[in-house]
């Protein structure tokens, strides 16, 4: 066994793990980071967020096409074929990858391919494909080992017509029929995807609705723009079985007044949340502790009872947001590198969901806001009323600030519309920044532009409506 000293070893090398070694790196820690996978990335890069995001482009391009006769453009002829769709997928996937290695050599963190456990709290073995092992010798490190799709006890995957997330990524044809299990972001995004490439896709979900954490009024309409596209929406029923005849497969069910029902699919995908991946990781040499679900307990400062390791990402309770990961790793860097970098405020945390239309939303419900006492205030305007929507041909949606009408501060916001993810930037900020909606409502907004719907919901909000 070789060994090697370091001020900081970071074991996961997804968008948490590879920012959390950039960032230490660049304040003087000597550093290295170790992956299980023979490329950098994780999760997020390589079975997520990015080739998800390019699948869903070439959806997003495909309804272009197929509405653009309305404007007088006329594409006959127009088809997939899904071996390209999936090529540039690749091809995005490995000029990220390839971005990630550059971010690490550029710093001078030493990479180590192979799998990493801890060895109480200041060592991590590293277990190499090739048998060889290495010992690293850290004072701080920082798990950002991530999670992966949960396996339900009565569909056990075969990769081939019950599926998880990872598997359907890589799909050899588009599907005739899609059965999902889960209404929450990943289920959404990938019935979204395949009913617009004409997949007959039923969402199941257990839920009154689907994205749980959205505002139900987002929710709602969401669901009535998938219900357009094809995609048959069942909520509040429960799967009890999935079985597979080894070209499709028959998923079980009972809905809310307890009949039972069978739903025949090519593919089943399971959608139903991510385990952390803590087992096996040497946890149990050290004092860090996990909590009932089996995430890694940690303090502000993403530290663990043991002083010196820290967690991020999708192995701690937390948001499972790849950019939620990231600003963790930067705050545990700093930490562990004597900074005094201030704690997350997941109050404010941005959510996106890349379906048609687009769903984004940070801060509180208006349920939640009235059932938290707030004097609540909203603000919705349409995007049937902005002329840049009208222009695009996507006048579904709207913004919808949550405000508190005693004194004007901003508890949250939902944006469900044409480039509702982008959108959410400028009031995610406004809130960070503790600004108030009128100060968001006497901000000029460029004309015409479909941010210009912020403005106008804050002056709804803020009682000096123009459009609304």
């Amino acid at each position: 066994m070789t060994a090697f000293t370091y001020d900081m070893v970071v074991v996961g090398s997804g968008p948490g793990g590879y920012v959390a070694a950039a960032r230490a790196a660049s304040v003087g820690l000597k550093t290295a980071i170790v992956e299980k996978d023979s490329f950098l990335g994780g999760t997020c890069l390589h079975r997520g967020c990015i080739p998800t995001k390019a699948l869903l482009h070439a959806a997003d391009v495909l309804t272009e096409l197929k509405s653009a006769a309305k404007m007088g453009v006329m594409t006959e002829g127009v088809r997939v074929e899904w071996d390209k769709v999936q090529k540039h997928k690749a091809q995005i996937v490995k000029a990220n990858a390839g971005g990630v290695s550059h971010i690490m050599k550029k710093n001078k963190v030493d990479v180590y391919q192979g799998f990493g456990k801890l060895n109480g709290g200041g060592q991590v073995i590293v277990q190499h494909d090739d048998g060889q092992t290495s010992q690293l010798i850290t004072r701080n490190v920082i798990l950002a080992v991530g999670s992966t799709p949960r396996e339900l006890p009565f569909a056990k995957y075969d990769g081939k017509t019950i599926m998880s997330s990872d598997h359907i990524l890589n799909v050899e044809k588009i599907p005739g029929s899609l059965a999902i299990i889960g209404g929450g972001v990943i289920g959404i995004e990938f019935a979204s995807l395949f009913a617009r490439l004409g997949t007959q896709v039923t969402v199941l979900e257990m839920l009154p609705q689907i994205l749980g954490p959205a505002d139900r009024e987002a929710s709602d309409l969401l669901a009535k723009e998938l219900k357009k596209e094809g995609v048959d929406i069942k909520t509040e029923v429960r799967v009890s079985n999935v079985a597979s005849n080894g070209t499709s497969a028959t998923v079980t069910f009972s809905d809310n007044a307890g009949a039972s029902h069978n739903l025949n699919a090519d593919i089943v995908l399971v959608a139903a949340g991510r385990p952390a991946l803590t087992n096996g990781i040497g946890l149990e040499t050290t004092q860090a502790k996990l909590d009932q679900r089996g995430f890694i307990e940690v303090d502000g400062m993403m530290q663990s009872e043991e002083p010196g390791i820290y967690a991020i990402g999708d192995c701690v309770n937390t948001p499972w947001l790849a950019h939620i990961a990231s600003a963790e790793g930067v705050i545990a860097a700093e930490h562990a590198a004597g900074l005094t970098p201030a704690a997350l405020n997941y109050d404010h945390t941005p959510s996106c969901v890349y379906c048609e239309p687009p769903v984004a939303w940070s801060g509180l419900t208006e349920a939640q806001a009235k059932e938290q006492g707030y004097n609540v205030k909203v603000g919705k305007f349409n995007f049937s009323h902005n002329a840049k929507a009208m222009i695009l041909g996507k006048k579904v949606g709207f913004v919808k600030f949550v405000t508190d009408a005693d004194f004007g501060e901003i508890l949250g916001v939902h944006i469900i519309g044409p480039n509702a993810t982008d959108l959410l930037a400028e009031p995610a900020y406004a809130m960070q920044m503790e600004t108030t909606i009128e100060d968001v409502a006497t901000a000029v907004h460029a004309h015409p532009t479909t941010y210009e719907a912020i403005y106008e919901a804050a002056a709804i909000a803020a009682g000096r409506p123009i459009h609304g």
